[in-house]
Formats: C-alpha cells, sequence, structure tokens
C-alpha cells in the first residue's frame, strides 16, 4: 500500500492537474481507483507547495464529473436498449424497468447526491440516472455537489496528515462514517418532507 501511494504522489506530482483529473474520471467510471488513494496526495502536495489545494479540488471535482458522464451515457445508450430487449430474460420486465424509471425521475436528485458521498454506490449511481434519462443540468449539479463535498474532505486530509498512509486511512475511514451519519440524516429529512408533502 505505501508503495502505491508513493507512486500516487509520484504520477500526480508528474502529472500534475491533469493526472488528478484523470485519475479521479477513471475512479468515477468503472476503474477500480479509490479516491481515497488519489485526492490525499495531492492534498500533501499542496501542503508541500507544489500545488494549489483549490486547483487540486476543482480537477478532482470536474474529473468526478467526467467519468460519472461516461456511465451515464454508457448506460443511456447502449443499457435501455438492452435491458428492454433482454431484461426478461433475467426477470427485468418493462413494466418493473419503467417503476424504476419513474422511481429516480421523482427522486434523481436525492439519489444522485447520496450516491456519490457513499462508497462503491459513486461508481454505479450514474448507471440509473443514464438509463432513465435524468435532466442534465440536475445530473451535473448534484453530481458535482456530492463529488466536491468529498474530495474536499479527501484533499484537506492529506494535507494537514501529509503521506503517512496509516492515518490517511484512518481518518479516511472517520470522515467516511461522518458523511455516512450525515447521508442517513439528509435521507431522513426527505423522506419525512416528501410524506408531509404527500398528505397536504
Amino acid at each position: 500500500m505505501h508503495a502505491v501511494v508513493d507512486w500516487l504522489v509520484q504520477t500526480i506530482g508528474t502529472m500534475g492537474y491533469p493526472g488528478i483529473f484523470l485519475l479521479m474520471a477513471m475512479e468515477s467510471s468503472v476503474f477500480p481507483i479509490p479516491s481515497e488513494l488519489v485526492m490525499p496526495p495531492a492534498g500533501y502536495l499542496a501542503q508541500q507547495g507544489q500545488m494549489s489545494v483549490t486547483a487540486a479540488i476543482l480537477c478532482g471535482t470536474v474529473g468526478s464529473l467526467v467519468g460519472a458522464y461516461a456511465n451515464y451515457f454508457a448506460a443511456h445508450y447502449l443499457g435501455r436498449p438492452l435491458l428492454l430487449k433482454y431484461g426478461r430474460y433475467v426477470f427485468i420486465t418493462e413494466e418493473k424497468f419503467a417503476k424504476v424509471e419513474k422511481f429516480f425521475l421523482k427522486h434523481g436528485e436525492i439519489s444522485t447526491f447520496i450516491g456519490r458521498l457513499l462508497p462503491v454506490v459513486r461508481h454505479l449511481i450514474s448507471l440509473p440516472a443514464g438509463l432513465a434519462g435524468m435532466n442534465h443540468l440536475k445530473f451535473s449539479l448534484y453530481t458535482l455537489l456530492g463529488a466536491g463535498i468529498w474530495v474536499t474532505v479527501l484533499t484537506f486530509i492529506g494535507y494537514f496528515i501529509g503521506s503517512n498512509q496509516d492515518l490517511i486511512m484512518k481518518y479516511s475511514h472517520h470522515a467516511l462514517f461522518a458523511v455516512l451519519v450525515l447521508s442517513a440524516l439528509i435521507v431522513a429529512v426527505y423522506v419525512k418532507m416528501q410524506r408531509r408533502n404527500g398528505a397536504q
């Protein structure tokens, strides 16, 4: 793990901001590159005066959006026709697909935002968005918001802790726990508001 982190620090230091953009775009699509191994080294380099914190966060966030759109378009143009044509063989009927699509069109904003904050889910949340044909402005806004929060947290962990991978992973886990609690609270408030609006 330490060798991987050293390699990432050297890679990001050599490639600069385009390297952050590329790695986070890959992390946000189908490539298993944890953001916890990308943004803290960028924060460490910023602390060393080799990068700007603001520019690193911006590149990481925009890279996340580009990677998310790769999944979005793949699902929208490839996944939808395949699901409608072959879904019945795996018990995905057109009626079930319509229900999922309707749910995401109604709750896509909160789903996209929360999904960007959660491990594993952040790699996959763009797929139902693409399948449902979520509005591009809303998809971009909530993806940028969720990704921006997580990228900022990880960057500052690297900025204040440095290159100590054990501490980075420790505080990344603490940050993840805090994000999970925050996400649960947001969802609870959202559900309560939906029920209240439905009762009116």
